[in-house]
């Protein structure tokens, strides 16, 4: 017989308080304030991948739902629902403030390869789309 874990324990109790904190930093991540440009490309980049990934998860959900019986429906909605909105919103948050801080660097250097806050490729001064 298993011993009950407390709510602090349960990993979906830490997944839920983590999700719906914006000021939640991921583990590695640095310091915004003090990040170099290559540095706060990677978080953007990170951060904007992500990000489109929980929209895709919340767009599916959102599509299943409408085939469910409306008891099914509610409990989506009162469980699933909200926690991946939580996930929306924190990723969102953060990446604004990696493009804050790509935007504070973006005189401060131009090195080749680093992407500008708008994801161009910054090559030999000129801009190219990154195909992803």
């Amino acid at each position: 017989m298993s011993k009950k874990k407390g709510a602090a324990d349960r990993p979906d109790v830490i997944a839920e308080i983590r999700g719906g904190d914006t000021e939640q930093a991921m583990e590695g991540e640095h310091e915004i304030d003090t990040s170099s440009l290559e540095q706060a490309v990677f978080w953007r980049d990170t951060y904007q991948e992500i990000l489109t990934m929980e929209e895709s998860v919340m767009a599916r959900v959102v599509e299943l739902m409408a085939a469910q019986s409306a008891t099914s429906r509610r409990e989506v909605e009162q469980s699933n629902v909200p926690v991946i909105a939580a996930q929306v919103e924190r990723f969102r948050s953060r990446l604004g403030y990696w493009q804050t801080r790509l935007q504070q660097l973006d005189g401060a250097s131009n090195h080749d390869g680093a992407r500008n806050h708008d994801g161009a490729r910054k090559h030999n001064g000129a801009a190219q789309r990154k195909d992803s």
